[in-house]
């Protein structure tokens, strides 16, 4: 039931993989093309690590893309139990999936982390409100904070990593970011992802949102987003100092968002129109600065 685009992977990548590596390149190519990010930071992470963390980023970006290859909610809701029966299965032969299977055995994930990444994601399939903060940032964190979590398993092989706090402060700033960075294609295709609570403090309703209609309403609340986001950014960073070394590569795709968010804060941002991006050499040279630190 559930489909996948056959990518891939150039000849110059496949060098992230040991020959004797039993793990399919697919997920490489995935997070290569859709997550510049986290391909990047994971090029900083143990030779041997990093077929697992590409197959856990690579499942996570499977969850997160259903939405936008179906037109209705139920064709996803098909996709996402098919995903949770996966994580029970014997292998499939889909790539990303078999990947997967093998990281959480190799690594001794927990499966419930997985099973609540799955659920959270549901509300990508509907065009309900998001009624408040904390419901937000709760999604952030099955849908982010997670990912960041067992990042550090993967890297720490299994045993307990501590720094559950960093993954979870970690996980709402770059669930933030890439909600805000996102704006423009969520409001056309009717998602609407600002606190239901935020947009009437400040007079915003959906109408605004999904029609595309700029407005110093709607700059006030993506600045109240933008705040929210630094200020769990700046608890990650503190956190993430106290860290062993060896768990850092999980953390590094942070390293971009004080920079998507000052492009955001720009007098020529415009809400509906402006890509938030970087050039790849920008990207790789701020994430090894800070593989520094």
């Amino acid at each position: 039931m559930c489909c996948w685009r056959k990518r891939a992977a150039s000849p110059q990548r496949l060098w992230l993989f040991h020959e004797s590596d039993r793990m399919s390149a697919e997920p490489l190519a995935l997070v290569g093309a859709m997550d510049r990010d986290r391909y990047v930071a994971t090029l900083f992470a143990p030779a041997d690590r990093r077929p697992h963390l590409f197959a856990l980023y690579a499942f996570a970006l499977e969850i997160a893309s259903i939405r936008a290859h179906v037109s209705e909610a139920l064709p996803g809701e098909v996709r996402l139990q098919w995903w949770r029966d996966a994580l029970t299965a014997a292998p499939s032969g889909h790539p990303v999936a078999d990947a997967l299977l093998m990281t959480i055995k190799d690594n001794k994930l927990p499966l419930q982390p997985f099973l609540d990444l799955i659920e959270a994601r549901s509300f990508d399939l509907y065009d309900d409100p998001m009624p408040d903060w904390t419901a937000l940032e709760g999604y952030c964190g099955e849908t982010q904070s997670s990912v960041f979590r067992l990042a550090t398993i993967i890297l720490a092989r299994g045993e307990e990593p501590g720094g559950a706090e960093a993954a979870g402060h970690a996980g709402v700033a770059y669930a933030l970011t890439g909600l805000l960075r996102a704006f423009p294609w969520h409001a056309r295709r009717g998602q609407v992802y600002l606190p239901a609570r935020l947009m009437q403090t400040v007079g915003l309703t959906r109408a605004d949102v999904v029609s595309g209609t700029d407005s110093e309403a709607l700059r006030a609340a993506l600045a109240d987003m933008r705040a929210r986001t630094r200020h769990h950014l700046a608890e990650a960073q503190q956190r993430v100092k106290d860290l062993p070394q060896l768990l850092k590569p999980a953390f590094l795709p942070l390293a971009t968002v004080a920079s998507y968010l000052a492009l955001m804060e720009r007098k020529d941002y415009a809400p509906f129109a402006t890509i938030i991006d970087m050039t790849h050499w920008l990207r790789v040279w701020r994430i090894w600065r800070q593989s520094k630190k």
